[in-house]
Parts: structure tokens; C-alpha cells; sequence
């Protein structure tokens, strides 16, 4: 495998675990990008553009090559980017975070949710992880639909007093709290609009028109576990974690399967609506930059550009929920609208905050290393928060800090 790219001094052990990725874990198509104090120090790709060069996902892979610039849906990775819009709504003082959802969204209030905060969207509490109907996935690409699914569900438990992942239903939520907030504007326009065009990103939550038809987004899907090379253990989920998924009755099956039967993630309708939750395409670069603008300057188009003023990253990653997750029947970690650092998600550090996407990809900010890390791909595992391809390279990243002087055992 060609590993193209480069990496600065000291991060070679990221292109060593790329390489790696390929040779033992089975990686078709990749890329990763790091950036470390607003500087680019890693940017690496590899593989073919597509997974698959048929509509098969075990198919042979594709024969076009990944180029500097190719972009995937990075599903569940969307929800970080996402999160930054009622953020910074928030900096701007826009958004009230603990009023009430019914306040700037009246419809919102039916069966009960009246008490459902602006924050427990962003910190899953909501206690609104289903839809009792699920939505076809022509009505999940209808901006409007998803919204009013949302709105006449009755939450499942008594809202803020518990987490579960709200997989899907997030997406609806926040983006209809957005419009409602900015008089018409969803979270894919604003951000369009304030953060990848001032920041130059290759990111989107909605692929436009122009983008699709300049072949930016390589076919999506899913690969074949891989074997453990080197004699080592194949991980496998806990019974309660299998059995949770394969109960059609339980939350965790319901609230993946709010939209039912799942759209094709390959089809351009997909790409180009604005699914906040789980439809973002993103290189690798465009993740990494993104959540580098989180937590410190980097330059944009004409000005130097940071998102997130100190308390706004503070908040962002102080602990709204922990323990165990009513729907990923794990522990996990959330801050507001980001994942944090724990057993089921690990980042770089305690103080890493981010959002992984299901089956592969990995975006997230370290302030105290002045770190942040882009990882997506073209091939889909089991995965829910902690792919193997993404943690060697985190693992990786650790080493190069080392490599570099950094005190990371503080990190």
C-alpha cells in the first residue's frame, strides 16, 4: 500500500500506524490529519476513493485512487460538528442553553417535554432516543418531517434524569432548534456560512450540488471484520451490548432504527440533504482543522479564525453525562454535544473532546496538547465508538508527542 502525504518531525509513528491500518486491519480507503497547536504536522492518505467498485459491500475495491481532497460521509462524527452552531449561538448570546426547547420551538412542548432543556439535546438527556414511527428514509431526508416526528413524540424517560444516546433524533432536534433560533437557517447552511467558508474546510453537512458533481465523495460501506494479525485477541462485545442489539423491543435497536429500512449512504439525495446526526462529509483535513479552530487560532481564508472563546470550550467539554448509557449499554462520556474520553471512547487525554462516527471515523480537539485529529474512511466495521484503525492512531499520536518533547503523561 502507497501511503501518500507527509508528517513533520517526529510524527512518523502516525504514518507507520496508517501503513498499518492496511496491512493488518484491513483499511480499503483513508486518510488522517493532525494538527498541533494550529499547525498541520500530519496529513496522510491511501487506498482507493471507493470501498467497493460494485453495489456489493463485500465487493472487490475500487480501482480509483484516494486523492488529497477526498471526502466521505463520516456519519456519526457529523454530531461535533454540529454541536459547535447552538454553541456558539450560545457565545454569541443567541441561545439560552437551559430554557426550555418549547421556548424558541412552541410545538416542541406536546406529551410531556415541557421540562426538556436546550441543553439536554446536546447532553442526551432528552430522553427522546425514538420514534415510536419510525421515519421512511424519503421522509427523513425532508427537513421538515424529522422535526415534527420529534415533536409529537412522548419522551421514554423522565427527561434530565438520564443518558442514552440519541442517535438519530439529535440530528432533528438541534437542527430545528438552529432554524428556529436564526429565522429559517438549518445547521447545514450556518455552517457553510460561519465556519467552513471563513476556515476553508472541506466539510458539509448537506454535499453541494457542485461538490457531487466533481466526484468529491467516495462510495461508503461496509467491510468484512478483520482477522487479528500477531496472535492477539479479536475483541468482542459484552452479551449485554449483543443482546441489546439484537432485541427489536430494545432502545438500543429502536433508536438506530428511527429511520427505517437506513437510506443508501452512497446516494447523492443522501449526501446532499442535512441530516445533523449522522450525514457530514468531511475529509480528513476538514475534520481535523474544524476542531483545531475549537480550541485555538488557525489561519482561515483572509483572517486568523478561533471558534470557541475559553469558556465556550469549557463548556463544551465539561461533564453533563456518565455512566451507564440507556442505549450503547456502555459507559459513556458527553459533554455538551461531544463525546468524552472514557473506556468506551478513548481520545488523547481526559481533557479530549470529540465525536467518533459509527464503524470508523474519528474527530476531536485536546486543548492541554494543543492537538486535533481528523480520521475518516471509506470502510465500515461493527464499531460503535472505538474503531481499531482510529485508536492505533491516536496510540500513534500519543508516541509522536512523546517523540517531540511533550510531557503527555499530563495530557
Amino acid at each position: 500500500m502507497d501511503v501518500h502525504g507527509t508528517v513533520a518531525e517526529g510524527f512518523e509513528p502516525v504514518r507507520d500506524a496508517f501503513a498499518g491500518n492496511f496491512a493488518a486491519l484491513g483499511d480499503r480507503g483513508a486518510a488522517v490529519a493532525v494538527y498541533r497547536d494550529g499547525r498541520k504536522v500530519v496529513d496522510l492518505w491511501g487506498g482507493a476513493r471507493d470501498v467497493d467498485a460494485t453495489d456489493g459491500a463485500a465487493g472487490p475495491p475500487g480501482t480509483e485512487p484516494w486523492r488529497r481532497g477526498t471526502a466521505q460521509v463520516v456519519r456519526s462524527a457529523t454530531k461535533g460538528v454540529a454541536a459547535a452552531v447552538p454553541l456558539l449561538l450560545h457565545q454569541r448570546g443567541e441561545l439560552d442553553l437551559d430554557a426550555p426547547v418549547g421556548e424558541y420551538w412552541p410545538e416542541f412542548k406536546a406529551h410531556g417535554k415541557e421540562r426538556v432543556l436546550v441543553r439536554h439535546v446536546l447532553n442526551h438527556r432528552a430522553g427522546l432516543p425514538v420514534l415510536d414511527r419510525p421515519l421512511s428514509p424519503e421522509d427523513a431526508l425532508d427537513p421538515m418531517r424529522g422535526p415534527r416526528a420529534v415533536a409529537a413524540q412522548a419522551p421514554v424517560w423522565e427527561p434530565g434524569t438520564d443518558h442514552g444516546y440519541h442517535a438519530l433524533t439529535y440530528g432533528w432536534m438541534l437542527d430545528e432548534l438552529v432554524r428556529r433560533v436564526t429565522g429559517g437557517r438549518g445547521a447545514g447552511e450556518w455552517i457553510a456560512d460561519e465556519i467552513a467558508r471563513p476556515l476553508d474546510l472541506d466539510l458539509w453537512i448537506g454535499l453541494p450540488a457542485e461538490e457531487e458533481a466533481a466526484g468529491r465523495a467516495g462510495r461508503v460501506g461496509r467491510l468484512p471484520e478483520a482477522e487479528p494479525t500477531g496472535g492477539g485477541p479479536r475483541l468482542r462485545p459484552k452479551r449485554a451490548v449483543t443482546e441489546a442489539y439484537g432485541d427489536p423491543a430494545s432502545l438500543t435497536r429502536r433508536a438506530f432504527a428511527a429511520i427505517t429500512p437506513f437510506p443508501d449512504q452512497n446516494d447523492p439525495a443522501y449526501r446532499a440533504a442535512a441530516l445533523p446526526a449522522t450525514n457530514g462529509v468531511a475529509t480528513a483535513d476538514g475534520l481535523a482543522r474544524f476542531y483545531a479552530a475549537l480550541i485555538g487560532d488557525v489561519d482561515g481564508v483572509t483572517r486568523r479564525v478561533r471558534l470557541f472563546d475559553r469558556a465556550t470550550m469549557e463548556r463544551a467539554r465539561a461533564e453533563e453525562s456518565a455512566g451507564p448509557d440507556r442505549v450503547l449499554v456502555v459507559g459513556t462520556r458527553f459533554g455538551l454535544g461531544y463525546m468524552l474520553h472514557g473506556s468506551a471512547s478513548p481520545f488523547l487525554s481526559p481533557g479530549s473532546f470529540g465525536h467518533p462516527g459509527r464503524g470508523g471515523a474519528l474527530g476531536f480537539a485536546d486543548p492541554e496538547a494543543g492537538v486535533a485529529f481528523g480520521y475518516v474512511t471509506n470502510g465500515f466495521r461493527k464499531t460503535v465508538t472505538a474503531d481499531p484503525r482510529a485508536q492505533a492512531l491516536v496510540r500513534a499520536v500519543r508516541e509522536s508527542l512523546r517523540r517531540t518533547g511533550s510531557d503527555v503523561d499530563r495530557v
